[in-house]
């Protein structure tokens, strides 16, 4: 019989609905039924994609003796991480200060005033690797609840107030000047692998926001160095097995150094920022890799991630039916055996094939299978006979159980895919990628956003969730409106991007400057939760003084600016001292220190010179720069969309593009050449 999950409408919970487990979704009502019971709380966090979320469900929650000790002894809430990332941060917090480490699926014991007092991740079902069984877990937390209640709320009450004492104080930290992006860059060169790409070791990391610093800072000072670590750790991420080399799109992380066996989840964050990332790359170097894996990136994301209403899913699942066996297991959608391919592609492509992917007779990953890779030294092959091969493959991997997708659409994350396909579109002359970017943003604002421009976490088959936004949507969303009118000359996305900013200012944001993961009137939680730094994505707190930055931009707004200058305080903080954590403030720390520059480019809509203007412009490495284009705007406000756009004059009736920093224009040009050289790297 179903439990109080079946009309949830988050794939994750929706999972355990058949479960024995009697689970309640987190509400006050759970609360208050472990008040009057007198019991305590099972929180379990993980989402729908988690490896091992399936492995403890399926070991645990479905075991009906464990189920029915759980439903005697306890409250059990279920929660979807990616719908409650305020509700998994604080809890999270308190999992890491007191193990050290922390991961999904979590399990945290709560009082009933939603008070933490025993903390972990995943508990097998027998005790293994120093490591209790769940069952033990569960006795002897219900011997010390019943046994040592005082000792319990003694233990809960000080957890909580050891949280409430990591409370944030970067207001007056400054803004991040050169010497600490300097101080970042060595600190970043330090932990740099300089065999493998990439920063420290397995399981190694995408690192998207850091690689996106990288490529700014190469951008304002000429930094060869800075380069050269973006440009390898792409180079070898596309050609190990964290990347899909049939069908385009990244893995979650590689569980080695080299990047050869993934954690095969397939997230929207990830590819959204590392489809923005490898544009950016081919934007700076001109590099083939890099337009092909941007491009094939960001096809993946349009073909197995979009949805009827035209968001974008959350993400592909790692494990999947293995058509042999019939297990369930991790890969087995992607792998493949030297026999496999001699199979399909017979005798003489197979062994082409082999070679040309790193296959090996005994295997690279489990089972004699093999993750398929571009090693260094592989064969040469002609394009029509590879991409003939490539073709059949796809074809017979079609053909295989697909591994399930998480349909709900999450804010924060199409924001960031706004951002990339509308960048991709314009960069590589593919409207289609530009056209999917605006169907995102469209549903954001019919279903997403309400009348006063909240914005709403998440939704299904277009019903909106019940669970508000939180800052990382807001950063996000904005950040990709902003994208998104750069490149299409729409001055309604700035507009709509303005509410967005307005309510950081408005409801997230802290007398000293510093900003909050949850509105002002959120639900309130044992801690109100606030973190600078990046996890998978980019941090609220960051994303959003990015979003603040652009605008003030666009707009000449000084209160947008100032917010963001005093929010990069945790930048001046943190960056020379943990660069790894947090990349995306060092790339909007970039920004400002280039400007960042604005450029107008006004002219006629029919004049082919105005397109070839506006490319050039989007196309400049300049960090941050914000782009305007259309006809001019009179001083009445008529005309063009944008303010950068006002009392702009065309020089001999010709389209004219104007490139300005810190109040000071470049001489207005009509030349796509003299423009490039504008927007190009500055060199110290």
């Amino acid at each position: 019989m179903p439990n109080r999950l079946a009309n949830e409408t988050s794939p994750y919970l929706l999972q355990h609905a058949d479960n024995p487990v009697d689970w309640w979704p987190w509400s006050p009502e759970a609360f208050a039924e472990a008040r009057e019971r007198g019991v305590p709380v099972l929180l379990s966090v993980g989402y729908s994609s988690c490896h091992w979320c399936h492995v403890m469900a399926h070991e645990s929650f479905e075991d009906e003796l464990a189920a029915a000790y759980m439903n005697e002894h306890f409250v059990n809430i279920k929660v979807d991480r990616e719908e409650r990332p305020d509700v998994d941060a604080v809890y999270m917090e308190a999992v890491q200060a007191a193990t050290g480490q922390g991961g999904w699926p979590m399990t945290v014991f709560l009082t009933p005033d939603a008070e933490p007092f025993y903390f972990g991740t995943y508990f097998p079902p027998e005790p293994r690797h120093g490591m209790p069984s769940f069952t033990q877990v569960l006795e002897g937390v219900r011997t010390a609840w019943v046994g040592r209640p005082e000792e319990v709320a003694e233990v809960a009450q000080r957890i909580v107030r050891d949280l409430a004492g990591r409370e944030l104080d970067y207001g007056k930290a400054g803004t991040p000047g050169p010497e600490e992006l300097a101080q970042a860059l060595l600190g970043l060169t330090r932990e740099y692998d300089a065999v493998r790409g990439g920063f420290g070791g397995a399981p190694k990391f995408p690192p998207s926001m850091v690689l996106e610093f990288l490529l700014r800072q190469h951008a304002r000072t000429g930094s060869e160095g800075a380069l050269q670590m973006a440009a390898d750790t792409c180079e070898a991420m596309a050609r190990g097995g964290i990347y899909d080399q049939l069908g385009g799109g990244f893995a979650r992380y590689s569980v080695d150094r080299e990047w050869v066996v993934p954690h095969f989840e397939k997230m929207l964050y990830d590819n959204a920022l590392l489809c923005r990332v490898y544009a950016h790359l081919w934007r700076a170097t001109g590099s083939d890799l890099a337009r092909r894996v941007a491009l094939e990136t960001a096809d993946f994301m349009v073909r197995e991630l979009r949805t009827d209403q035209g968001g974008f899913a959350s993400a592909l699942d790692a494990d999947s039916e293995d058509p042999v066996s019939g297990a369930h297991v991790e890969g087995a959608y992607y792998a493949w055996t030297a026999a496999q391919l001699r199979e399909v592609l017979g005798e003489a492509d197979g062994d082409l094939a082999v070679a040309y992917f790193g296959v090996t007779e005994e295997g690279t990953f489990e089972h004699g299978k093999s993750v398929l890779q571009l090693p260094q030294d592989g064969p040469v092959v002609e394009a029509g006979r590879l991409a003939g091969i490539k073709e059949r493959l796809l074809a017979e991997r079609a053909g295989r159980p697909a591994p399930g997708r998480d349909d709900k659409v999450v804010a924060a994350w199409n924001g960031l895919a706004i951002a990339a396909l509308a960048e991709c579109g314009a960069y590589f002359e593919r409207p289609d990628l530009v056209e999917r970017a605006t169907e995102a943003a469209d549903l954001l604002v019919r279903v997403h956003m309400d009348g006063k421009a909240r914005l709403a976490r998440t939704s299904k088959d277009g019903h909106v969730g019940a669970n508000a936004g939180v800052l990382e949507d807001y950063g996000d969303v904005a950040e990709g409106f902003l994208a998104l009118a750069s490149v299409t000359g729409e001055g309604v996305w700035l507009e709509f991007a303005g509410f967005l900013v307005d309510l950081v200012l408005d409801q997230f944001t802290a007398e000293d400057g510093s900003l909050y993961d949850t509105a002002h009137d959120a639900e309130r939680l044992i801690r109100r939760p606030q973190d600078p730094t990046d996890t998978a994505a980019p941090s609220g707190w960051t994303a959003a003084a990015g979003a603040l930055l652009s605008y003030a931009a666009h707009t000449g707004s000084q209160a947008h600016r100032t917010a963001a200058e005093r929010a990069l305080g945790v930048v001046h903080a943190l960056g020379p001292r943990v660069p790894r954590f947090i990349g995306h403030g060092l790339s909007v720390a970039e920004a400002l220190l280039d400007g960042p520059r604005e450029v107008a480019v006004v002219g006629h809509p029919e004049d082919p010179l105005l397109a070839v203007l506006h490319r050039t412009a989007l196309l400049g490495t300049a960090p941050g720069a914000v782009v305007a284009a259309g006809l001019p705007r009179a001083a009445d406000g008529s005309g063009g969309e944008f303010p950068l756009l006002a009392e702009r004059t065309l020089v001999r009736d010709l389209p004219t593009a104007y490139v300005c920093r810190h109040f000071v224009c470049a001489r207005p040009t009509t030349d796509p050449v003299e423009l490039a050289d504008q927007l190009g790297t500055v060199r110290p």
